[in-house]
């Protein structure tokens, strides 16, 4: 079986505080950028993974989803329990300190975790969890 990993999705709020956040201070490239009816999807990944894209979709685009239920998700985006991504790079310290640099928000600073990886946590400007792994 051949099957790879195309493309993730984060919700997002506010495209322009998400191409702030991704583009400049995490310095992924731009793939798409598109509205519709109000709502706006990014698609961005890093210059190197040309085949792997995170989607930043807006939570209410998505169908059957009741309005009960996107204000649930919108209290979760809010405290930052909805959604999370798993990046790595082989420089956590640099990566931390630009990142730290860009006023993103600080969940934890690197640190070696006993199950064997040393990583940091920051949230994005929707409250997504972003966890960044230091390849070895």
């Amino acid at each position: 079986m051949d099957i790879t990993i195309h493309s993730s999705f984060l919700p997002h709020e506010d495209p322009d505080a998400s191409l702030a956040f991704y583009r400049d201070i995490l310095g992924f490239e731009v793939r798409n950028d598109v509205e519709y009816a109000g709502m706006h999807w990014i698609t961005i990944g890093p210059a190197n993974q040309p085949d792997t894209s995170i989607v930043l979709y807006p939570p209410a685009a998505a169908p059957g989803v009741t309005d009960d239920e996107r204000r649930t998700i919108a209290e979760m985006m809010a405290k930052g329990t909805y959604a999370s991504i798993n990046l790595a790079t082989t420089d956590l310290d640099a990566t931390f300190e630009r990142l730290q640099a860009g006023d993103a928000e600080v969940v934890q600073e690197p640190t070696e975790q006993p199950y064997g990886v040393r990583d940091c946590a920051f949230r994005d400007l929707a409250g997504n969890l972003i966890r960044i792994q230091e390849l070895r």
